[in-house]
């Protein structure tokens, strides 16, 4: 696992188990390169934050501690050497199903909402994405629900 995302750097070939157009690995570097970016909007991406990515992308899709972590420093290294958010979305848009996209908006909530609080430019990107990878604004607003609720917070 960890090799494929490797070879993404190196512009390796696609994993086997590919969708049409991206390999798994470029679907989780997307992903995880989304919620970095969230992490990031409030210019603190804190240990908060950090952590809630690599639990999420472990469990989404079934990493080890290791794994996750190696996908955090590549999906944060594909931020810092892009200029825009569109490269990802559309990779999530075009190869995920519409509960994908949701549960991934339900992922980004919680990682804007690790340090207990919404910045306005996390508010921001939130519609933005949510736009962008087509979740109307209601199943945005119930993703956001349930990540509060799992944080503990009042929303």
């Amino acid at each position: 696992m960890i090799n494929r995302i490797k070879s993404l750097l190196s512009g390796g070939a696609p994993a086997q188990d590919a969708a049409p157009g991206h390999s798994f690995a470029e679907l989780q570097v997307a992903a995880a390169a989304l919620l970095v970016e969230a992490a990031e909007m409030d210019a603190n991406f804190g240990e908060a934050e950090r952590r809630k990515i690599i639990d999420l992308v472990r469990a989404r899709f079934e990493l080890t501690e290791a794994e996750a972590e190696s996908l955090l420093e590549i999906a944060g290294d594909k931020v810092a050497n892009s200029s825009q958010l569109y490269s990802f979305t559309r990779v999530v848009k075009d190869n995920f199903d519409h509960a994908e996209r949701v549960e991934l908006m339900e992922m980004l909530w919680e990682v804007v909402y690790a340090d207990g609080a919404l910045h306005h430019l996390e508010a921001s990107l939130m519609r933005r994405v949510a736009g962008l990878i087509y979740v109307p604004d209601r199943e945005s607003g119930e993703a956001r629900k349930r990540a509060l609720s799992k944080l503990g917070l009042d929303g």
